[in-house]
């Protein structure tokens, strides 16, 4: 199938600092591709994949399970550390999961996590009752473009696959037992009007991490995908000042260009 316009990965061969970029359920890398560009643009090296299953059609969706986004994303998190000395990784809601999970698992391989309304749990009865209805059920209704500012648009699927939908569930229950094991600096920026993730899963994020290097950061001005919202200049401003001071090289001219 091919992908949709928009929804194409992004890779920039910048200087010697790296950052891995993770997109959320359903959605795609154009939900974060104006902030890949700023860090870009700013000399960063900077990798953003498309996860499996994601940005062509929600039934390929279907065949792709927690064990291949996350694939993605360790091999991609690789190939950066191959080429640069320092490495960070941010996310986007599921992409929030990934992130944490690179972490709890590459240790001081990574230097810094930032974290945009990462999902921590699927919530509700319907949660419950997807190991049974999956199986009778096929999809329900999507929950891309979740923005405030009018006229932002997430390239999404308008439906959200159930079998996918399971395996978030049990993916999100893996990295909660993994979130102590999580050690970099961290900046967690989370909408109190969110209509997908709500507010409790940050909570419950900086609550387990045994960060202690450690920024909570509303975003009083965005929905989910605040990376497309109002606040999204803020996110990509705080997330560039956080690896400026882990990354001395970074702003000073000169130190971060080159291929």
């Amino acid at each position: 199938m091919p992908v949709l316009p928009g929804a194409e990965p992004f890779r920039h061969e910048g200087g010697e600092v790296g950052v891995l970029l993770c997109h959320g359920f359903t959605g795609s890398p154009q939900s974060l591709r104006p902030w890949a560009e700023y860090l870009a643009e700013r000399g960063l090296t900077v990798s953003l994949p498309l996860l499996p299953g994601h940005g062509t059609r929600w039934q390929d969706m279907q065949l792709t399970g927690w064990q291949d986004w996350y694939a993605e994303v360790d091999r991609a998190l690789r190939e950066l550390r191959e080429r640069c000395t320092q490495v960070f990784v941010f996310g986007l809601s599921m992409g929030g999961a990934l992130a944490l999970r690179l972490a709890a698992k590459h240790g001081d391989e990574i230097s810094g996590l930032v974290l945009v309304n990462p999902g921590n749990k699927v919530h509700g009865a319907a949660a419950r009752a997807l190991p049974v209805v999956r199986h009778f059920v096929r999809s329900t209704k999507g929950i891309a473009s979740d923005i405030a500012k009018e006229g932002s648009e997430e390239v999404g699927y308008d439906r959200v696959p159930l079998h996918a939908a399971h395996s978030l569930r049990n993916f999100f229950q893996l990295v909660d037992g993994e979130l102590p094991q999580v050690t970099q600096p961290l900046v967690v920026l989370h909408s109190p009007q969110d209509h997908v993730v709500p507010p409790a899963d940050s909570a419950r994020v900086l609550s387990r991490v045994s960060s202690t290097d450690v920024a909570e950061i509303l975003l009083e001005q965005s929905y989910h995908v605040a990376t497309l919202d109002h606040d999204a200049e803020r996110i990509f401003e705080e997330s560039y000042s956080f690896i400026g001071r882990l990354a001395p090289s970074v702003g000073k001219k000169g130190s971060t260009t080159g291929g």
